[in-house]
């Protein structure tokens, strides 16, 4: 992200405080996507998303940030809503220690010890190794105005190549959860696993992953278990370098669901340097419908 520094003569001033800057980051991306399964079958794909960031450091090192972000996305049809903001979320970090606060990511959700989504396919991430799972994985994210999110704590602490995480979210909305994992790399390769409860429905879940790379092969490999499905959910996906600029993508889901259909994909993604991507994918989802999408994002 490009950095912008704000007010550097004022902040000067400002005891205890030892440096401090807000950056904007984030992407867009656009192009054409098709489900077959949808009353309009092909349709404009069209996302745009801008994070501010506004960091601090204190004299004794500990670093502190808080987040918003805006929004515009399309629907179903392909209009494109008004850009969308979020609720702000907040970090404090020192040493190993990382403490979340606000609208921030779960254990899961934040792939702090598992590896949920893996390597997605297509330009909308339309398959993921997780598609159809149903776990509670709960993430900063842009909404309406009137939008209300239950506040989440999550303490994360690491040292060397083991991680552990823990999260707790409020019932200011009806209901609580809690999410706790560790995960642990080693050389390639890293494994984890998160267990938790959501108090609503009293779920109880499990999730687990191991993932590594080998050669020019990425992969990784999710199980998980949740009240909430009939049967154990599996999936993994894989990402194959064809070259420096190109690579391909393949995800294969089963969310556990008596009588749903295994989510498929195969897709791929070009660098056309400079932050900007060509991506797209075609597969089969979990309703065993044909999705496809083609299209362009770049970073800023």
């Amino acid at each position: 992200m490009k950095k912008v520094l704000f007010a550097t003569t004022a902040l000067v001033a400002t005891a205890g405080m030892a440096a401090a800057d807000v950056s904007f980051g984030g992407f867009g991306r656009f192009g054409l996507f098709y489900d077959e399964g949808l009353a309009d079958e092909t349709r404009i794909e069209q996302r745009f998303r801008l994070t501010i960031t506004g960091t601090a450091e204190a004299d004794n090192g500990v670093e502190f940030e808080g987040r918003i972000r805006f929004q515009t996305d399309d629907n179903a049809a392909g209009a494109s809503n008004g850009a969308q903001s979020s609720a702000a979320g907040f970090a404090v970090t020192s040493g190993g220690f990382r403490l979340d606060v606000g609208h921030v990511s779960d254990v899961i959700d934040s792939g702090d010890v598992v590896d949920y989504y893996g390597y997605g396919v297509g330009l909308t991430s339309f398959a993921e190794q997780s598609s159809g799972f149903g776990l509670p994985a709960s993430g900063f994210g842009s909404g309406g105005d009137e939008t209300l999110v239950a506040p989440t704590v999550k303490l994360r602490y690491t040292a060397g190549d083991f991680t552990v995480s823990a999260s707790y979210t409020d019932d200011a909305l009806g209901g609580e959860e809690y999410q706790v994992g560790v995960g642990y790399n080693f050389g390639n390769y890293s494994a984890g696993i998160a267990i938790g409860n959501e108090d609503a429905t009293d779920f109880d879940f499990v999730a687990a992953s191991f993932g590594g790379e080998i050669g020019a092969l990425a992969f990784s490999i999710l199980v998980a278990d949740y009240d909430g499905n009939a049967d154990t959910s599996y999936g993994f996906s894989v990402k194959y370098d064809i070259g420096a600029a190109t690579d391909i993508r393949f995800v294969y889901s089963d969310n556990g669901t008596p009588g749903a259909d295994e989510t498929v994909a195969i897709g791929f993604r070009h660098s056309l340097g400079g932050g900007v991507s060509l991506r797209g994918g075609i597969g089969q989802n979990n309703a065993g419908n044909t999705v496809a999408d083609l299209g362009v994002q770049f970073g800023f």
